[in-house]
């Protein structure tokens, strides 16, 4: 993250601006693994305009990025987005801001459906197999053989229980 002091111009619009924070890394899932975009709501007061590239970007879903809204909202604060041009200073900006959402929220879904089918096609025809395997099935059998213990097997090998289960009970059937 970087910050530009007062006075600077703004990267973005170039607008005189108070303090620029570019975040360059990759979003998180959750808010929680997101510490820029904290700082940046600490530091947000009122007439503060939190400005993004796009919605995407701010929010993981719709019910995210009106969360978000809300608190922006709450400080006395608003959101612009650069791609479509929107704001939530008005009341069309707040109703095109939950469209916006919805629409990216829907997109997710139907990429998420497309990639199961995919990968369910890709199975079908063999071509998919997953990733390869971290240990050998062959070295957990001997282990379990030898009469040590499942979980020590699974903390000595560095995998799950789960795959020490799963690779004796592939010997069983």
């Amino acid at each position: 993250m970087a910050f530009l002091p007062i006075g600077s111009t703004n990267l973005i619009s170039n607008s005189p601006a108070l303090a620029t924070f570019v975040a360059m890394t990759s979003s998180g899932a959750s808010r929680d693994d997101r510490s820029e975009l904290a700082t940046v709501m600490e530091f947000l007061r009122d007439g503060d305009e939190l400005v993004v590239h796009r919605l995407d970007r701010l929010g993981r879903s719709t019910r995210d990025v009106l969360n978000l809204v809300h608190e922006l909202d709450a400080k006395g604060a608003s959101l612009r987005v650069l791609e479509p041009e929107v704001t939530t200073a008005g009341d069309m900006g707040r109703m095109v801001i939950t469209v916006l959402g919805m629409v990216a929220d829907m997109e997710l879904k139907f990429i998420r459906d497309r990639q199961r089918v995919g990968i369910e096609a890709a199975k079908g025809k063999g071509v998919y197999k997953g990733r390869r395997k971290s240990v050998d099935d062959e070295e957990i059998r001997r282990l379990a053989s030898e009469g040590v213990a499942k979980a020590k097997i699974a903390r000595d090998l560095g995998v799950s229980r789960m795959t020490v289960y799963r690779a004796l009970a592939d010997a069983v059937t």
